[in-house]
This record gives structure tokens, C-alpha cells and sequence, in this order.
């Protein structure tokens, strides 16, 4: 009897010896110091099965001269190797130090979250993904149908923008909301929840349209550049394409973000403009247009139509703000790397992102009517309605002197330096999302080479494109959008049904109104798609 209780008595004192040795480590793993010989716990949840495989990291040693020891591993099975860009890990020191790596990266992101701001004053003073993704959707691109809209037809489309405002709201607050509530990004969705040739056929839509936007981009900036300074148009499209390359793989996002903000500005040469006293705009044929829909049966009429809702309502914009949304939450510590959040979403956090994204929408259209606005009381009244080169487009500034070209070219650059990165990057978190990679911009290069490589090759691609066809700059940013325009209804079907699955969304699926302006918007969009294939097949619109 005497012997089972001393048995009894040794087995108390080694489980609360046992007890000990874990609060010990436990407040040596809040306290956030890793020094010499002291183990640090990570819980499954915080690395991801994605990082660690078939291997659960107990602790990581830190060794006398202050190197990643062998790792402490409970092994499961043979360590899982994936296609992965970075390190197809074959021991358990590389799986640990990319599990260090990880988390540093997320660290980082942390530290460059608001620069320690209050929540009040972060609250006012941020800038959000659907901010950028309005700034964003201002691109070249969009100055170039806009400038034709104006040039060609007046103030007739200006109705077009209210109308727009509402849809393209509905639509990326749905892609934000889908982002904040999974914590992935669009494509992941589709691959985890519907078959492979829906995730495919997306892919080839994005990164197709994607690509000829960033070559029709690339187009205009290089021949703005050579209009300035008369360099062989060669030499500009290769020194922006090593440029943004260059910027898009070093620069922090965050700093990148700081930046982008500035890039706004730019376009407010366009607004200066209608109200120049010299430029006589007829405001009340811009009211009465923007209230009151315009139709002329003209195939160019219905090719500018949906070029116009192609480049407003644009799918890489689609995919960026999904991915950015997650960024931001990866750097407020909502969520990890992995897509699993640490608290529910918060119907503060919903409205954060509506007003964010409508803010942003709003914007963006409140510069397109402007861009309308000038280009048709310099351009159209004047009777330069076919414009074809960046001389002509930027003919529209002229009013405020020999300054236009400059404005015109610094207004190119400015947005075009947004708009490639954004398009370019779009198309990264959806191939590396497809293909399971790494991916953010939060993340260094060595930590997401296959998101990085993507981003290089779309941009490198629509590089190329200059050299095979030849053909107008401002046809060619037309050309893009009406892409644009053909390609995202299909996309925004697939974004309805996902954010109407409640397996997906839970309770923070679609409401009536959100359903109700994305199928306008479908509609709308697949009918001008339809009349302008029929217009060109036939030369009629009836």
C-alpha cells in the first residue's frame, strides 16, 4: 500500500513539474524574447497546414551562437512537399525556418500598419482597398474611353456614370465582403467550391484581359513620354516596364499605398478645366445628359457603351480588392496567412468597407464625368472627334497653356504606375491562389517567387505586345476596355452565386439590393456586349 501511494506521490509531482515547465514557457512566449535556449511555441492554428505538412512544430531552439537549431517535432508522416515557389521543404530545420520566415513577413506587415496610429485617427485617416481600387479604376485605360466619349459624342454618355455608380459599388463591395468574411481570395473560393474548368476558364478571362490592358497602358505612357521628349518610343516602354517591375517586387506595399494616394492628384487637371472661365461648358446640357439616357445606333456609339462599363466595371478590380482587403486585414492582425481569422466579422467592419468602397466609387466617377466634361467643351466643340495619339488626347488640356502636355503626361504616368501594378497584381493572387502559392505584397520576393514571377510576366507580356501590332494609343486603351466589358459579366455571375452561398458566407451573404444591382448589372453589360457582336457582324444595331 505505502508503495502505490509513493508511486501515486512521484506522478502528482511529475505532472506538476510538467505544469511548471509550460507556464514557464508560456510567459517566455508572451513575453515575444527569443534568447539563448529558449523554446518558442507556436499553435498549429497560427502556422497553417500549408507551412508545416504532415509535421506539427512543438518549439524551435535557438543555439548558442544564436542559429535556428533542429527544430522539436512531433512527426506525423513524411514531411509534405508541394509545388510551391519557395522552398519544397525535405527536412525539418527548412520547414521550421520557413515557418519563422512566415511569421516575420506577417510581423512586418504589422509594424507597417498605421505607424502605431490611434484607432480614431487610423479610422480617419486610412486608405482603404476600395479607395485604391477607385483611384485604380481611373486608369489609362478609363482616360482614354473617356477622352473618346467626350471627344466623339459630347456630353450624350455622360448619363452613363450615375448609372454606373450604383453597380460598381454593389460589385466591389461584394468582392471586399467575400474577401473579409473568408479570408480568401477569389479564385481560392472557386477552387474550394466549384469545379476546375469554372476555375480555369476565370483564370484565362483575367490574365488575358489582363495582360492587353497592361499592353494598351504601357502604350499610351511611352508614347506620352516620347511626345515630351522625343526618345524612340522603344526606349521609354522598356525603361517604365524595368521600372514598375523593379518598384513592384522591392517596395513595401504600405509605402506603395502612401504613394498611390498621391497619384489621385493628377487627375485633377481634368476638373480645373471645366472650370476655367475660358472653357465655356454648357452646364445645363451636362445636367440634362446626365439625367436623361442618350442613344445614337451607331456601331461606335455602342462600342464607346461598353467600353465605358468595361473600364468602370472592370474584373482585375475584382480580384485586386479581394486580395487587398485580405493584405489589410493580415497587417490589423484580424487574420493569418493561412485564411483563418482570429474574431468573427463585425458588422463595424462590414460598414468600414461599404463606405470605404463607396467612397471610392464615387470618386472614380466623379472624374470620369469631369474628363467628359473637358474633352467635349475643348476637343468635340472644336471639332476633333477622332483622336488617335497622346498629342491628341492631351489637346484637351490646352486651355491651361503650354503646361497641358505636361499635365497630360504626368496624369498618364501617375495613374498608369497604379493601374499596371494593380492589373499585374490581380492576376497574381489569382494564378497563385489556383496554383496554391504564396502570395501578397506583404510577403518579400524570396517568401512568394511564383506571385512575384506572375506579376513580372503579365507585365513583361504586355511589354512584348507593343512590338507585334502597332496600333493607336488611344484605340488601343479603348480596345481594352470594350475586352473589359465583355469579359465581366460571366465573372460577376460567379461572384452572385458565391456571395449567395451561405456554406461560404454564413450569415454575411447577399441582401436583396446587393442581388438586385448585380444582375442589373449583368444585364446590362451581356445586352450592350450583345448589340455591339451584333452591330459588328452586320454594320446594324436592329
Amino acid at each position: 500500500m505505502g508503495d502505490k501511494q509513493s508511486n501515486v506521490a512521484g506522478s502528482n509531482r511529475d505532472v506538476e513539474s510538467k505544469q511548471a515547465d509550460r507556464a514557464d514557457q508560456g510567459d517566455q512566449k508572451e513575453a515575444g524574447e527569443i534568447g539563448v535556449g529558449i523554446v518558442t511555441e507556436a499553435d498549429e492554428c497560427d502556422l497553417g497546414q500549408e507551412d508545416i505538412g504532415g509535421t506539427k512544430v512543438i518549439g524551435i531552439v535557438i543555439d548558442q551562437a544564436g542559429a535556428l537549431a533542429e527544430p522539436n517535432v512531433e512527426k506525423k508522416d513524411k514531411l509534405a512537399q508541394k509545388p510551391d515557389d519557395v522552398v519544397e521543404a525535405t527536412d525539418t530545420t527548412s520547414v521550421s525556418q520557413g515557418i519563422v520566415d512566415d511569421h516575420a513577413d506577417i510581423q512586418n506587415a504589422h509594424a507597417e500598419s498605421g505607424e502605431q496610429l490611434s484607432d480614431k485617427r487610423k479610422s480617419l485617416l486610412r486608405i482603404g482597398p476600395g479607395l485604391i481600387t477607385g483611384v485604380a479604376d481611373d486608369d489609362p485605360s478609363g482616360i482614354g474611353t473617356y477622352s473618346v466619349a467626350g471627344a466623339q459624342f459630347g456630353y450624350q454618355l455622360l448619363w452613363l456614370a450615375p448609372v454606373c455608380v450604383p453597380l460598381m459599388i454593389a460589385v466591389q463591395e461584394m468582392c471586399g465582403r467575400m474577401a473579409l468574411v473568408t479570408s480568401k481570395g477569389l479564385s481560392a473560393i472557386i477552387k474550394e467550391n466549384y469545379s476546375k474548368w469554372l476555375l480555369y476558364s476565370v483564370l484565362v478571362l483575367l490574365v488575358g484581359a489582363n495582360t492587353i490592358n497592361v499592353y494598351a497602358d504601357i502604350n499610351i505612357m511611352a508614347a506620352s513620354m516620347k511626345m515630351l521628349f522625343g526618345l524612340p518610343f522603344a526606349l521609354w516602354a522598356t525603361v517604365l516596364t524595368v521600372g514598375i517591375v523593379v518598384a513592384q517586387i522591392t517596395v513595401p506595399y504600405k509605402h506603395y499605398v502612401k504613394f498611390l494616394k498621391y497619384a489621385c492628384l493628377s487627375l485633377l487637371a481634368y476638373v480645373v478645366i471645366a472650370v476655367l472661365p475660358q472653357v465655356h461648358v454648357d452646364w445645363n446640357s451636362v445636367v440634362y445628359n446626365m439625367v436623361t439616357p442618350q442613344w445614337n445606333p451607331s456601331p461606335g456609339y455602342i462600342l464607346t457603351i461598353v467600353g465605358f462599363l468595361g473600364t468602370t466595371i472592370s474584373p482585375y478590380l475584382f480580384f485586386w480588392q479581394a486580395g487587398e482587403q485580405i493584405e489589410d486585414d493580415i497587417a490589423d492582425g484580424l487574420t493569418d496567412d493561412a485564411g483563418y481569422r482570429s474574431s468573427r466579422v463585425k458588422s463595424s467592419e462590414i460598414r468600414s468597407l461599404r463606405s470605404d468602397t463607396a467612397v471610392g466609387m464615387i470618386f472614380s466617377q466623379i472624374v470620369t464625368i469631369f474628363i467628359i466634361v473637358s474633352t467635349a467643351a475643348t476637343l468635340h466643340v472644336s471639332g476633333k472627334t477622332d483622336i488617335n495619339t497622346a498629342e491628341d488626347a492631351a489637346r484637351a488640356l490646352l486651355p491651361l497653356g503650354a503646361s497641358a502636355y505636361w499635365l497630360f503626361t504626368l496624369g498618364i504616368l501617375g495613374v498608369g504606375l497604379l493601374a499596371i501594378p494593380t492589373l499585374a497584381g490581380s492576376a497574381a493572387y489569382a494564378v497563385a491562389e489556383t496554383a496554391g502559392w504564396r502570395n501578397g505584397l506583404y510577403r518579400r520576393f524570396s517568401r512568394a517567387k511564383g506571385f512575384y514571377a506572375t506579376i513580372t510576366l503579365v507585365i513583361v507580356a504586355g511589354y512584348l505586345l507593343n512590338f507585334v501590332q502597332v496600333i493607336s494609343p488611344v484605340k488601343a486603351l479603348l480596345y481594352s476596355a470594350v475586352l473589359n466589358g465583355l469579359v465581366a459579366p460571366p465573372l460577376i455571375v460567379v461572384l452572385l452565386f458565391i456571395c449567395n452561398n451561405r456554406k461560404i458566407m454564413g450569415k454575411n451573404g447577399n441582401g436583396w439590393l446587393s442581388n438586385t444591382l448585380g444582375w442589373l448589372a449583368v444585364i446590362i453589360m451581356t445586352v450592350a456586349g450583345g448589340l455591339l457582336i451584333w452591330s459588328l457582324f452586320t454594320g446594324k444595331t436592329t
